[in-house]
């Protein structure tokens, strides 16, 4: 949350209620599992897709009134604006009502990966096993991501796909919300093609044939050095053997040649 100054001169700051604080502001990930980003076709908006290795984090509050689980997107070598790659699933247990923050909505980088429906199957989950009859808040969607159609259509198939029910107001696709529903209701699965969870054993794999591929690699590449190596020898043989016989066919025809002019 952000906090705004009142003006004394503004009736309408001062009668406004004060911004409730929610609690566990400090908190951050505390769990980590390592994500593998299937390799994809190049995207003819999005570009490049290769294969990926990225780290997922969260954490888990719970107290009488609240509850919170926090994710977070880490990509090594990379860093990501402060509202990037961050979802909140809070609870409210006295109204029993879920919402999803930031406000901003959820922003993923890189994009196009499948990293915002993996995170949302998560918090969608962990709400899903603990509070079923709840109900998850409805909102109105931002307004920039309609300017754009496939952004519009991609955001809009990403919420349906999860179980959210989207509205609009207008004709134009513009004034877009999404309705309230029962955690129950809603899906918490995700493209496990293009996202999947790497365990730690399964790392140690992963890193132990890349290893023995690599010998395996460098056992060919001195194979062939060898080879080569023999070729250049045997090429060079070759060529002192041929310079030899020029020098000698050389040797032999001007040797004919003298004899031919003297007698």
């Amino acid at each position: 949350m952000t906090d705004t100054q009142t003006s004394p001169d503004t009736t309408a700051d001062k009668d406004a209620p004060p911004a409730v604080e929610l609690p566990w502001a400090d908190v951050h990930v505390e769990h980590h599992k390592m994500l593998r980003l299937a390799p994809l076709q190049t995207d003819r908006h999005t570009g490049g897709r290769p294969l990926r290795f990225v780290e997922f984090g969260y954490a888990e509050r719970h107290g009488k009134d609240k509850s919170l689980m926090r994710m977070a997107i880490k990509l090594p070598g990379q860093r990501v604006r402060k509202e990037q790659n961050h979802l909140d699933v809070w609870v409210d247990h006295t109204a029993k009502r879920v919402h999803f923050g930031p406000d901003t909505g959820l922003q993923v980088e890189p994009v196009n990966r499948g990293i915002g429906r993996f995170m949302a199957a998560q918090g969608i989950t962990w709400a899903k096993k603990r509070w079923p009859g709840y109900t998850v808040d409805g909102t109105d969607l931002n307004n920039k991501d309609a300017l754009n159609e496939d952004t519009r259509l991609r955001r809009d198939h990403f919420l349906r796909g999860h179980g959210f029910e989207v509205a609009y107001a207008d004709a134009q696709h513009l004034k877009g919300s999404i309705k309230d529903v029962a955690v129950g209701d809603l899906r918490g699965d995700w493209n496990t093609e293009k996202v999947q969870i790497v365990e730690i054993l399964e790392a140690a794999q992963m890193l132990q044939q890349a290893e023995q591929n690599l010998a395996e690699q460098e056992v060919r590449i001195k194979t062939q050095e060898e080879k080569v190596s023999k070729f250049k020898r045997e090429d060079a043989g070759l060529r002192f053997t041929i310079t030899c016989l020029v020098a000698f066919a050389v040797f032999q025809a001007g040797l004919l040649i003298w004899i031919a002019t003297h007698r």
